[in-house]
């Protein structure tokens, strides 16, 4: 008989979005997720349609911006959930402004949120991923690293770090069988844009929906342990919006 092994994964931003979508997704496919953001209302509402579905589903709430604390915070529901097999870094703010009027908080803000924390989360989960032998992480960071625009400088640096970051450890990790994606979506319908750094005039509905992005990110994590999408550009066929 043939028993599949049981995946667990870790997603961040888990409670709208991206994230959301992806933990349904997943829990259709069969992975039991563990779910992160700072929200516990919406993250237990998430967590419940995933029970709905039939796999394991717990929320964790804790703040991502508190970069000291990500680390150990994130072994801890490591070690409470369960071996996670796979991490999903989609937690992250945007923010508009000509990087001449930028205050160093406000830049500091978006990297230590879009890439810093990123980089702890990985951290936090790397040791059991080599003990384990094999792990996928799948970082989620956009277009904007590939293609400055006007206005959003803290924002296309973060997320040209994050495919950095993403391009370094997978190099490094590939001889311990962890694969290591750097997903680069366009313009995504998410409640982003309703936050108050953001000031942008974009037409929401032609942009690529969460869905969209969770299916292509379920796709780069069912391929066989010994294949792996490196990369991959998602856009909306309006282009950029």
């Amino acid at each position: 008989m043939n028993f599949e092994k049981k995946r667990r994964a870790l997603i961040t931003g888990a409670s709208t979005g991206i994230g959301k979508a992806t933990a349904l997704a997943f829990a259709k496919a069969g992975i039991d997720v563990a779910l992160v953001s700072r929200s516990q209302d919406k993250l237990e509402s998430v967590a419940k349609a995933a029970q709905e579905l039939g796999v394991e589903a717990e929320a964790f709430c804790m703040d991502l911006a508190e970069v000291s604390q990500v680390k150990s915070k994130i072994q801890g529901i490591s070690d409470e959930f369960g071996n996670i097999d796979i991490l999903i870094n989609n937690a992250g703010i945007a923010y508009t402004g000509n990087l001449s009027e930028t205050p160093l908080e406000d830049w500091q803000e978006v990297i230590n949120l879009n890439l810093t924390s990123v980089f702890q989360c990985m951290m936090g989960i790397l040791p059991g991923m080599r003990q384990q032998g094999e792990g996928t992480i799948i970082n989620i960071a956009s277009i904007a690293a590939k293609q400055a625009f006007p206005g959003w400088g803290a924002y296309c640096v973060s997320k040209a770090g994050l495919v950095s970051l993403s391009q370094t450890l997978a190099q490094e990790e590939r001889a311990n069988g962890i694969r290591v994606i750097a997903i680069c979506p366009g313009s995504v319908n998410t409640e982003i844009w309703d936050t108050p750094k953001v000031h942008a005039n974009f037409d929401r509905s032609r942009m690529l929906t969460p869905e969209i992005v969770a299916a292509t990110i379920l796709h780069a994590v069912l391929l066989p342990q010994d294949a792996v999408i490196q990369e991959l550009t998602i856009m909306s066929n309006a282009g950029v919006l």
